[in-house]
Order: structure tokens, then sequence, then C-alpha cells
């Protein structure tokens, strides 16, 4: 993987935040109409910049944290990413403008960050 073009973006959500108490009062038939929505979206986003998807990523399931004192279940608001291409971190995040993720779906933020090389690699 190149470092110089090469960004990850991370999308975060709280489980227990405003937007997500609003997505879970919805009606029923409501929130799986904005879902059926939010995915047409979220294909018709993936078709768009096919051509700077690195890897397309997916959801992020339950989190274990390893430490020296073992392991343990922890929560986050990381709730999945992908990897993309472009010529600045400034335009990798100019991708995720108006992202299904927190336009349509009560995700919060996706943040973008450099793929760094390995030092001495």
């Amino acid at each position: 993987m190149s470092t110089n073009d090469t960004f990850l973006a991370v999308y975060l959500g709280s489980k227990n935040g405003a937007r997500m108490a609003a997505w879970h009062a919805m009606p029923e038939a409501e929130r799986r109409a904005k879902e059926q929505q939010g995915m047409a979206a979220w294909g018709a986003w993936v078709e768009k910049h096919q051509g700077v998807i690195v890897e397309m990523g997916g959801p992020l399931g339950k989190t274990k944290k390893i430490d020296a004192s073992g392991t343990a279940d922890v929560v986050n608001q990381l709730t999945g990413f992908t990897v993309v291409r472009a010529p600045s971190q400034e335009a990798a995040a100019k991708l995720f403008e108006n992202h299904p993720h927190f336009a349509i779906f009560p995700g919060d933020s996706v943040e973008i960050m450099p793929v760094l090389p390995i030092p001495g690699r």
C-alpha cells in the first residue's frame, strides 16, 4: 500500500447519543424506509468513488482490548472503516462530505487519517 496517497476513513457513532436515540424512536416502518434510503445512497457513494476505494472495509462489531493486564470487553465509537486513495488528506476528506453514514444514518462523523510507512521498511 502506498503511504503518500492512502487514507483510512473511520466511521464513528455513539450507541447512546441523541442521534441514535432519535433513530430508535422512529416508527419501525419509517426507520426501515430510512435504512433502505441510506443503503441506496451508500451504494451510490461506493459506485461514484469506486476508482479510489482501496479497501471497502465494512461495519465493525464488538471490541476486545488487550493490554498488559489481559483481555477485556470495551465500548468505543468505532463503527466501520474504508481505505481510499487521494492526492491529499483534504481531498480524501472531501470524498466523505455529506456521506450517508451521518447524512441519513445516525452516525456521528468520519475521521480521515493517512496510512504512514512502517519505520525502517
